[in-house]
Order: C-alpha cells, then structure tokens, then sequence
C-alpha cells in the first residue's frame, strides 16, 4: 500500500524526508494529529515488527528513553509494513563524557533484555558460524576467504551470554541532552553478544584490550557481512572486511 497506509493513524500529512533507516526504508518526519512524529516505510515482515514494537514498549516502561510507536485509529502499532513512531529531540554526543552516558545506556538495555528472543528471521554472530543467511546477510556472496575471516573473529564470542543489541548506536542514532540519553533508529536490532554495541569512540565503555580487540573484530566482521554487495559497490563494507584479521 505504501505512504497511503497514513491514513490508519487519523489526520496524518508527511513533513519531510529523514536520514536513517537501512536499505528499502524510507523514513520520514509526519505530523499524527498534529503531533510531530516519525514515519518508517518498509518490507519487514509483521512478524518481525511486533518484535520491534514489543521491545520499545518493554524498554519505556522500564524507564528507557526511546521512540514509542503510535496506534492507528484501531489500535494496530503497524500497518502495512509502516510504522509510526514519537519524535526524540536531542542532540548527538560530542565528548568523552557524552560517549560514557551512551554507553551507560547501552548496557541498561541489555541488562533489561537478558533472555530476550531473537528477532525473527534473523540470527546472531555466532550462529552465522554454521548458517548461511540470516536477513540481509548471505555469506554466499562474499569471497570464501572473507568468509573464514569473518567467522574466525565471530568464534571468538562462542559461549557468551546475550542480549538485545541497538545494532547502530552511531552518533546519528543517539539524541542526548543533559537530562537523558535516547537511542533512535531500532531497525538493526536483534539478539546477540552485547560487547558488539560497546565498539565506541575513546573506549567510552571501558573494555579492556583484549575484550576490546574481540568486540572491535566480531563487529568489523558484522558490518561486513550485513552491508555487503555482491557488485562491489559498497565501499564500507569492503573496508570492514579489510580491517578482519586474518587468523
């Protein structure tokens, strides 16, 4: 149905187009009743959105600051594969110490989300070392030898407890001020090692070397795999998988 499914949620009118979102989204400002808000339009699966929206709502009321999806008119938190989300204010962390709130934060979600299922159609890194595919990652279309590199670096987690991770918590994805770190742009996550999301700028979560150099490999090796493109044409993913060590 696409953009017209607004109309679930009332007297809707698009703003303006947003950077975020991953792939096929489109990600727009909207105004719901005139509240601003965010609207994402994809081709996740209802399955894979109830995940989504179960998660947010779990993390609110547990005193997270993230975006709260928004009914439609009959109570449904997505139709049609759109989504219709708060709008978060905030600015993107600038110093160390906004980077340690950050990753205070991180680890509040998952110490919230221990025990969590995993999204559906989706798997973790250490099951990527006997699975194929696993969403957008399909091992096939990388260089076998990437391949090797990638799932050595992703052994190197095999036996630890997991979690809900963000997936992204790029500075685009964070919005903070001096009261409350909010995390945005939930899209990426799932279930997996928590040290993934702990890769920071100035170590702000404190990981020591080796623990640091674990994550740092397992999560150049995940960026790889998730961004790859067969044609070559995606030039991170080609640098991530440049920066996995051979072992």
């Amino acid at each position: 149905m696409g953009w017209e499914a607004l109309d679930q949620w009332g007297t809707v009118a698009r703003v303006e187009p947003l950077a975020g979102g991953v792939g096929v989204n489109e990600v727009w400002s909207v105004r719901v009743n005139g509240q601003l808000a965010v609207g994402r339009l994809g081709r996740r699966s209802d399955a894979d959105l109830l995940w989504e929206t179960e998660l947010l709502q779990h993390l609110d009321r547990e005193g997270m600051t993230v975006p709260l999806p928004i009914p439609t008119a009959d109570g449904r938190y997505f139709a049609d594969g759109l989504v219709v989300m708060t709008y978060v204010e905030g600015e993107p962390p600038k110093t160390d110490a906004d980077w340690r709130r950050v990753a205070d934060t991180l680890r509040r979600l998952h110490r919230l989300t221990h025990g969590w299922p995993q999204r559906p159609g989706w798997r973790s890194s250490t099951d990527l070392l006997h699975a194929e595919t696993g969403t957008k990652i399909d091992l096939g279309a990388m260089p076998p030898e990437g391949v090797v590199r990638c799932r050595a670096a992703w052994a190197r987690l095999t036996g630890r407890e997991q979690c809900v991770v963000h997936g992204d918590p790029n500075p685009r994805n964070i919005h903070m001020d001096a009261y409350r770190v909010a995390l945005i742009d939930w899209d990426e996550s799932h279930v997996d090692v928590p040290d993934l999301d702990l890769v920071l700028p100035h170590n702000a979560a404190d990981l020591d070397d080796h623990t640091h150099d674990v994550a740092a490999q397992a999560s150049a090796a995940w960026e790889a795999a998730v961004c790859w493109d067969p044609s070559g044409a995606d030039e991170f993913a080609a640098r991530r998988l440049a920066e996995v060590r051979a072992v």
